[in-house]
């Protein structure tokens, strides 16, 4: 009995991966530039992951991979050198993280509400926060008009951003919940 538990475990692990790494490589073919998979990842991850650890440090650990392909293999002629971190990324990985932390609070339980709830939340830690992070390369503390204007400048991105946030957590949670009904070893109980 310990042993089929355990094998469910791991399988429920794989597939969780699994899923998230397909999703992570969706950011490979041509998209409006926010809209992406990541937030989604982040959510799915504090979701189902039953240790908070991997539901942090896997979707963080599979956008790194990712950007690190995107920066030294697609975008190689913007960086001279191999690039392990672009500027601003701390701000990027902190966003993650931060929706990861939301989601973990968000989905006690999982349905359409929640996991709309969930994205639009996403959205706006991110906004937040990665247009904050674009005050750190400022030569001094910016003024509050100065802060006010680079959230201004970067509203059109919103739309984007919540529409990706919005697209792929519903095909990532619904691919799960179908995967779910189809192979109920997969299922919690």
């Amino acid at each position: 009995m310990k042993l089929l538990m355990l094998k469910k475990i791991d399988l429920r692990f794989s597939v969780f991966s699994a899923i998230i790494m397909l999703a992570v490589c969706s950011r490979l073919i041509p998209h409006p530039a926010n809209f992406s998979p990541l937030a989604a990842i982040a959510l799915f991850g504090a979701a189902y992951f039953s240790s908070k650890r991997y539901a942090l440090c896997i979707p963080l650990l599979a956008t790194w991979l990712s950007d690190l392909y995107i920066n030294n293999v697609v975008y190689k002629s913007y960086y001279p050198n191999f690039t392990w971190f672009y500027e601003g990324s701390i701000w990027t990985y902190l966003s993650y993280v931060l929706i990861g932390i939301w989601g973990i609070f968000v989905f006690k339980s999982i349905s359409v509400k929640r996991i709309f709830a969930g994205a639009l939340g996403a959205t706006t830690i991110f906004y937040l926060v990665s247009n904050l992070g674009c005050m750190q390369t400022a030569a001094s503390i910016p003024s509050f008009k100065e802060l006010w204007q680079v959230y201004v400048d970067a509203f059109p991105y919103l739309t984007a951003s919540m529409l990706g946030d919005l697209c792929y957590s519903v095909m990532i949670f619904g691919c799960y919940h179908v995967m779910e009904h189809q192979f109920p070893i997969l299922s919690k109980e």
